[in-house]
């Protein structure tokens, strides 16, 4: 049982990157899945997260307008499709995911401890 992650990479500011996490060992049907980064020296944070009742969303507030995170269940997968990227994007991207019956009201949320899955992480770097 785990989270695959893929799609970090290298990218100039306005670039696009789209980082994807495949469940392995289980269905992600139930489940509510976020995205986290951590920049050095700065404290991981929540960035974005889609539930599994209405596939409603959390989101970080810098990150509203350019980054939008999907699902699709026939592969498995959670995409967080990142657009005009910039600079302060940098950072080890983190999936984590939890059973939605877990969480109040099944709703999705950027709260850490929530999290009881997490993939290894993926080095996303945007150059100005």
């Amino acid at each position: 049982v785990q989270l695959v992650e893929s799609g970090g990479g290298l990218v100039r500011a306005g670039g696009s990157l789209r980082h994807s996490c495949q469940a392995s060992g289980f269905t992600l049907h139930a489940w509510t899945v976020a995205r986290f980064r951590q920049a050095p020296g700065k404290e991981r944070e929540g960035v974005s997260a889609i539930g599994s009742k209405d596939q409603s969303t959390a989101d970080l507030e810098s990150v509203k307008g350019r980054f939008t995170i999907s699902r699709d269940f026939a592969k498995n997968t959670v995409y967080l499709q990142m657009n005009s990227l910039k600079p302060e994007d940098s950072a080890v991207y983190y999936c984590a995911g939890v059973g939605s019956w877990t969480l109040a009201d099944w709703a999705p949320t950027l709260r850490e401890s929530e999290y009881d899955l997490w993939g290894q992480g993926t080095q996303v770097t945007v150059s100005s």
